[in-house]
């Protein structure tokens, strides 16, 4: 894979991101900050670490599990690894400035 075709596999991984949401909180998982690394190696399979708001959170077996079976069915994806990590816990300051307006944040 190029430097290219991964940049632009990325990208549509992140559009993928974007369109999953934290059931408690109007925003989506990437705009929330949930969303710590990406990485797509040369042979397309692609390795996500993530956080959740909490870890008593309500979503915390099926919302890891959603976005490795969304970014698995992106086209161009060969497999899909979901870690998830509290470390550094998540707060409101991981949330892009788009989250934070639209949560009333700012």
């Amino acid at each position: 894979m190029t430097h290219d075709e991964k940049k632009q596999l990325e990208e549509r991984i992140i559009l993928t991101l974007k369109s999953i949401y934290d059931p408690e909180i109007p925003v989506d998982i990437y705009e929330l900050g949930l969303i710590y690394d990406v990485v797509v190696r040369d042979d397309a399979s692609v390795y996500i670490k993530m956080t959740l708001t909490s870890p008593s959170c309500p979503v915390a077996e099926s919302l890891p599990n959603e976005v490795e079976e969304k970014v698995r069915a992106v086209s161009g994806v060969a497999s899909a690894k979901v870690e998830i990590t509290f470390d550094p816990p998540w707060d409101r300051t991981m949330m892009s400035e788009a989250a934070q307006l639209e949560l009333g944040f700012m």
